[in-house]
């Protein structure tokens, strides 16, 4: 896996979700309202990020396309929850898992967004844009480079 040296990158480059930088915290919480979760990814400009339970375990993934879905069959997102909506699947990884591996499951999976679970419990997601840039070695800083 080639890598740019860049500072702040470990010699022989970025290995596991780990040691990325995530930019997606986004998490949802079980009950929340459906047209509040729509309203939160077109603020952040988020794809989609993970529902958790009362003890924040991950039971889910809630994405643009759910909200679309969810519109197209014309129901309405003010009387939906989270778990109405999101998708079942609980595809996730850890921080133990490699850059690598992460790339191929998205590819696979067609995920724009991955959550990532230590010990049962979501703390962030990593997207496509975060592997890329761990990929080839650059910081979360890189948008303001040139500044």
């Amino acid at each position: 896996m080639p890598t740019q040296t860049m500072p702040g990158v470990p010699a022989g480059g970025l290995k596991t979700i780990g040691q990325i930088h995530p930019t997606n915290d986004l998490v949802f919480r079980k009950g929340q309202n459906a047209l509040g979760i729509a309203v939160e990814l077109l603020t952040s400009h988020t794809p989609g990020a993970p529902v958790v339970d009362e003890q924040n375990v991950f039971i889910g993934f809630v994405s643009e396309f759910d909200i679309l879905r969810a519109l197209q069959a014309q129901r309405d997102l003010s009387r939906l929850r989270a778990e109405d909506i999101m998708a079942n699947d609980r595809i996730a990884v850890t921080e133990s898992t490699t850059i690598e591996e992460a790339v191929k499951l998205m590819e696979e999976k067609r995920l724009l967004n991955l959550p990532v679970v230590r010990n049962g419990t979501v703390g962030y997601s990593i997207t496509r844009h975060d592997l890329l840039r761990a990929w080839i070695g650059l910081g979360v800083d890189i948008e303001n480079a040139g500044s």
